[in-house]
């Protein structure tokens, strides 16, 4: 039962925070909470993706030269930072890893 309540809180606040914009349209945020909800997607894809480029495995740091996620994703990272073009980034970030991943031999074929 107490997974339940749990479950039930958590619908309700997010809920809560959802029909707040649609219950008050007027509402407008002062400057500093608009500047700093302007970097939560950037933090929340980091969030997201580091732990994945640094621990592949989900358990061991892999700062190491054969580490095909960290190596593709420094280049994704560069080829985001010079084109800014999201299609470059996402296909030459894959082109890259899975070149790696074949180099290296670690693809499951």
């Amino acid at each position: 039962m107490e997974n339940w309540w749990l479950i039930l809180g958590m619908l309700a606040i997010t809920f809560a925070t959802r029909y707040s914009l649609f219950a008050f349209p007027d509402l407008r945020f002062p400057p500093l909470i608009r500047q700093g909800l302007h970097y939560v997607p950037t933090a929340v894809l980091t969030a997201i993706v580091v732990p994945g480029m640094l621990l592949p495995d989900g358990q061991h740091w892999a700062f190491r030269v054969d580490n095909a996620y960290l190596l593709a994703g420094l280049v994704a990272i560069a080829i985001a930072a010079l084109t800014r073009h999201l299609l470059a980034t996402i296909a030459g970030g894959l082109l890259v890893f899975f070149a790696l991943r074949w180099m290296f031999g670690q693809l499951p074929i």
